[in-house]
């Protein structure tokens, strides 16, 4: 696919055959020919015109070309919006995230497009790295009967692509956990609490991808496809996937919540721990310190101070008394 600054079209004809594809610069004569192929298609035949990290100036001259309305494409270009449909006259916007899992980075990662659903054309505008554009076109080359339904058929083709990549990211997801909760619940001091707010800001971020888009599908449904209703059970189980993954998502992040509050709770009882151990070994420390201290006063009246075992006897009396607390402590496990 041509890169930053380039456009690719796909023009698909009335009946089979295999469709024409251009790739050109928006400045370049082959561009404007593709602009004014698309500008004359005939009934069965339709176009997808394909962009990646467009300029603004370049998005506004191809929206001259296809008539888009001016707020569609400011956000194209902004990049930053929430997933939502709009119309504009007999033009449908539609805006989503994309959406990857890296595993060795144990991160969410998310890109944006826009897709204008025109009567003759779809216009796809993409920013991020992943291109769900690629995979949708090999779905309808592989399937041309749906080709019959027009430009819907591309937006199902990438909303199907888009929907089952978040399905994939949400079972990798669901194993990071689970492996953070084998840590949490294993018997060696792991603290993972760093890792698993890492999660949680992961998974928030595919709730902001996944959410706002599951009452988009749904409007799809009661809107302009049911003007095709052979589309309808199409747009009905991307909808259905789309709503499994929602649940999904929001079983991690509850799942989450519960890791975390374990952890949390792990963390305090190895501090009763540690605070045991000091407190039993600070009162096994404390015994010949006492002794030590007390004939270490240097009165002249002591006991067995004249006795020639009394040194003995209190060094004795020490490991005595220090060795009864050492096995009281280790018989009740503070030690």
């Amino acid at each position: 696919m041509k890169q930053v600054r380039g456009m690719e079209c796909v023009v698909y004809g009335d009946g089979p055959g295999r469709p024409e594809t251009v790739e050109c610069d928006l400045e370049d004569a082959a561009c404007q020919s593709v602009l004014k192929r698309l500008r004359g298609l005939g009934e069965g035949e339709f176009g997808w015109v394909r962009l990646v990290d467009p300029s603004e100036d370049e998005l506004v001259q191809l929206a001259d070309e296809l008539g888009l309305h001016p707020l569609a494409v400011e956000d194209a270009v902004q990049a930053r919006q929430r997933p939502k449909s709009e119309r504009f006259g007999d033009v449908l916007a539609v805006a989503l995230k994309t959406l990857w899992y890296v595993e060795e980075e144990a991160a969410v990662e998310t890109g944006e497009m826009m897709l204008f659903v025109g009567p003759r054309y779809v216009l796809t505008v993409r920013h991020g790295t992943v291109d769900p554009c690629a995979e949708a076109a090999r779905r309808l080359d592989a399937d041309p009967d749906m080709l019959r339904f027009g430009p819907w058929s591309v937006l199902h083709a990438v909303l199907d692509v888009v929907v089952d990549a978040y399905s994939d990211a949400a079972a990798m997801v669901r194993a990071a956990l689970t492996r953070l909760e084998d840590l949490v619940f294993s018997s060696d001091r792991v603290d993972v609490t760093e890792r698993i707010y890492s999660l949680k800001r992961e998974v928030r971020e595919f709730r902001d991808a996944v959410q706002p888009l599951a009452p988009v599908a749904q409007g799809l449904l009661g809107g302009p496809v049911t003007d095709s209703p052979g589309l309808l059970p199409y747009f009905r189980d991307v909808t259905d996937h789309l709503h499994r993954t929602d649940i999904e998502v929001r079983t991690l992040d509850e799942l989450l919540n519960a890791v975390l509050d374990a952890q949390q709770a792990r963390v305090g009882t190895w501090q009763n721990d540690d605070m045991r151990r000091i407190s039993a070994w600070a009162a096994i420390f404390a015994i010949p310190t006492m002794v030590a201290g007390v004939y270490g006063m240097n009165f002249e009246h002591m006991p067995e101070l004249g006795w020639s075992y009394g040194y003995p006897f209190a060094v004795g009396l020490m490991l005595a008394a220090s060795g009864a607390l050492y096995r009281a402590f280790r018989r009740n496990g503070w030690l």
